[in-house]
């Protein structure tokens, strides 16, 4: 059996780390077993998908490197819906109820007062002709629930294990809205056994929803897939995540953080796992290392902090054709490894590059707080060409000349070329700022 997943977003609202996690470890699952990934998205909610949210799904899953096999979309499906749904009326296992919201609300309350579980008591079954005939003559329209079967429902989970569910203690659930429109509890299901999708990946919030599915895929003939449901991810405080809030969207920790895709991949791949949440820089070294089997069902919390230190240590292992279009994109054409090489090492986002650019090719207004002996150490600059011996033997010379050491003699050098207390090695530097550029900064010239 070729292993299938799929991945399959609401467009009704931004991407959060959540959301892409769940992609992330489907991917995996699927690169892993050598099987396929299905990008379908669930958009029967016309009135709150966006093409909007449709393209920003593609776009943080491209830049994220989860490239799909088959792409689906559901609102391309609605014919067959329909023959499913007609088979289901026909079979008797979809039945219309006339009940609205308001008197739904009102049997829930009455069932919770009682302290018993808010089941739907189908009384919808118990209607006649003639009563469905005068209710519609009245204007309802009915909406249709699938008719469970009271038998007990259990499967075994790749991370809860072994799951039961009595189908006398489950609600038969709303399929087909009163305007017509099928719910994602169907549309889900038809989708998944019509593109044989063989492991679904999802959010423990989805686990009864599975024993309902379970049943709806038995009945529409439908091979029942493995399941696998993750405890949700929380912020660092504890608090659940929405599209609808934006809560740490992919878009803004791209756009706004400067956050790398490999740094987010490396922390969630690995964020609720017995692994430990170590920097790669390929997908290709996750998916080596993936086993769901991993996953804890503990709670995974995502802490913002944590992903930059990430995205940091992430940075000072990349090699610079890895940023250079990154480094172009924030207008330093003319950066080279050496650059990247020198600066690297004091980054936490690529952005950061551009303070180090202007201190080494930019103008710069010295701290020139010791002139005289700056002036000695000027007069003792080598002649060019500089490499990243050249520092070494500069402060040799210097040291030698003025007796100075440590913290007295690299700080006030290190004020004068650059203008900072701290920063990247010395010796990297240099050759970048160039002996022209440091004559005139030991100097306390602005250059």
């Amino acid at each position: 059996m070729s292993v299938a997943v799929r991945f399959a977003p609401s467009p009704t609202g931004l991407l959060h780390v959540g959301n892409v996690r769940l992609a992330l470890v489907n991917w995996l699952l699927a690169r892993k077993a050598g099987g396929n990934f299905l990008l379908r998205l669930d958009d029967t909610d016309e009135e709150r998908s966006k093409p909007e949210y449709a393209e920003g799904i593609e776009r943080d899953l491209t830049w994220l490197g989860l490239t799909w096999d088959r792409f689906a979309r559901e609102s391309d499906r609605y014919g067959r819906y329909d023959e499913v749904a007609a088979a289901l009326k026909a079979s008797g296992r979809l039945y219309p109820c006339y009940e609205t919201p308001e008197e739904l609300n009102l049997k829930r309350a009455s069932l919770v007062s009682q302290g018993r579980p808010p089941i739907y008591d189908r009384a919808a079954l118990r209607l006649g002709d003639a009563d469905r005939a005068r209710l519609e003559a009245e204007g309802r329209k009915p909406h249709w629930r699938f008719k469970l079967e009271h038998t007990p429902v259990e499967w075994t989970d790749l991370v809860r294990g072994p799951v039961h569910f009595e189908g006398s203690a489950l609600s038969d659930p709303v399929l087909i809205r009163e305007d017509g429109r099928p719910l994602y509890t169907l549309t889900s299901v038809v989708d998944d056994a019509d593109l044989a999708i063989t492991h679904v990946i999802r959010g423990e919030d989805h686990v009864a929803n599975t024993a309902v599915q379970i049943q709806i895929f038995e009945a529409v003939g439908g091979a029942v897939p493995v399941f696998a449901h993750l405890p949700l991810l929380t912020d660092a405080t504890g608090q659940g995540l929405s599209k609808r809030l934006g809560s740490l969207s992919v878009a803004s920790l791209r756009e706004e953080e400067g956050i790398e895709p490999m740094a987010l991949a490396s922390l969630l791949a690995k964020l609720g796992t017995s692994d430990a949440i170590e920097p790669r820089l390929t997908l290709d070294e996750l998916v080596a290392e993936f086993d769901i089997a991993k996953v804890s069902r503990a709670t995974p919390k995502f802490d913002p902090e944590e992903l930059l230190r990430l995205n940091a240590r992430i940075l000072h292992l990349l090699p610079f054709e890895r940023v250079a279009g990154e480094l172009a994109a924030l207008g330093l054409d003319d950066a080279d490894a050496a650059f990247w090489e020198a600066v690297r090492p004091n980054l936490s986002r690529v952005a950061e590059a551009r303070d180090w650019w202007a201190v080494t090719h930019a103008p710069v207004a010295p701290a020139a707080d010791d002139p005289a002996f700056l002036a000695e150490a000027a007069a003792l600059l080598p002649e060019e060409p500089w490499d990243l011996s050249t520092w070494g033997t500069w402060t040799g010379a210097v040291k030698a000349k003025t007796g100075r050491k440590g913290k007295d003699l690299f700080l006030p050098l290190r004020r004068a070329l650059t203008g900072r207390d701290h920063g990247p090695e010395l010796k990297n530097l240099l050759p970048l700022i160039g002996r022209t550029r440091a004559q005139k900064r030991l100097a306390g010239e602005t250059a």
